[in-house]
């Protein structure tokens, strides 16, 4: 499953010259990603490749201005309009986006629904009303968390953020998209249950009906969790990665970023060694 993964998200700038969109030929993102987006980013909104019945965006009009800032942000990296572009004019699953006051600085997925072959038709992407603020602990966001310091310098707008936050979430759809319905249901069902054994037999996770339910679900609720963000944090650095591919400090922020996953995410580095090595990335960043 990983492979199949890692798969779809580096295929993704590929599919996008299958479709004729832009390329890496295209004109350069401007020099400081502080300023908005190139006014082609802004013409290709309207483009054949972004358009489509299957992404649906239900904005309430107290966040347009915002949200509007936000999606040209993630849209300016050739990655996220291949995403885009790909749910849009998916056969079979409709995603929608929307943002809430609640759990304003964050953001999820949800409501889905399959359909009699397994496939997953509907997926909401839930974004807070702040996501441009707020940078989540690096234990388990390790991409999100280095960009602190470069808005902190101005370096980079505080939109980056939000698009990052946006590209995690995509990852969490592509995710559960990978993931057949009845397992994703078994997992509802079994972690409550988990934790609750779990608080009442004085945290022994060798007791052996945790490890039944463990193998049932395909790992215990801590380890399918990581395993769910850290698939996001993978989007996010696809997409930090063509969104910095002309800035100077794209080697520092992806060598912070190797840091933390070191020191956090040892088990799921080669998730991100795979994207740092991949097409536009500076070399000479010596990730191993």
């Amino acid at each position: 499953m990983r492979i199949r993964l890692v798969a779809f998200f580096l295929m993704a700038t590929a599919t996008l010259i299958c479709l004729g969109g832009s390329s890496s030929g295209s004109a350069p993102i401007a020099a400081r990603c502080a300023a908005p987006a190139s006014a082609e980013v802004s013409r290709a909104f309207a483009s054949d490749q972004l358009s489509g019945p299957n992404l649906k965006e239900s904005i309430d009009l107290r966040y347009k201005k915002r949200y509007a800032k936000w999606k040209s942000e993630f849209l300016a990296a050739e990655i996220a309009r291949v995403q885009w572009g790909l749910y849009a004019k998916h056969p079979h699953l409709t995603l929608t986006i929307t943002v809430s006051p609640k759990n304003k600085y964050g953001a999820g997925t949800g409501n889905y629904k399959w359909n009699d072959n397994g496939e997953l038709v509907e997926a909401t992407i839930f974004l807070g009303s702040r996501i441009d603020e707020g940078y989540p602990s690096s234990v388990y966001y390790p991409v999100m968390n280095a960009l602190e310091p470069y808005e902190q310098n101005q370096m980079i707008s505080r939109n980056v953020l939000a698009a990052a936050k946006i590209a995690h979430e995509f990852g969490h759809v592509m995710k559960i998209a990978d993931t057949p319905e009845d397992v994703y249901k078994l997992q509802l069902k079994l972690v409550p249950l988990y934790n609750k054994l779990f608080l009442s037999n004085g945290h022994n996770v060798n007791d052996p009906r945790l490890v039944a339910m463990a193998q049932q679900m395909g790992g215990n609720p801590v380890e399918i969790w990581e395993d769910r963000e850290y698939w996001g944090e993978a989007n996010a650095m696809l997409y930090l990665r063509d969104r910095m591919a002309n800035e100077g400090f794209q080697c520092r922020l992806f060598n912070k970023i190797k840091r933390m996953v070191e020191q956090y995410a040892k088990r799921y580095e080669d998730r991100f060694t795979e994207i740092a090595k991949s097409r536009g990335v500076n070399y000479s960043c010596n990730w191993k």
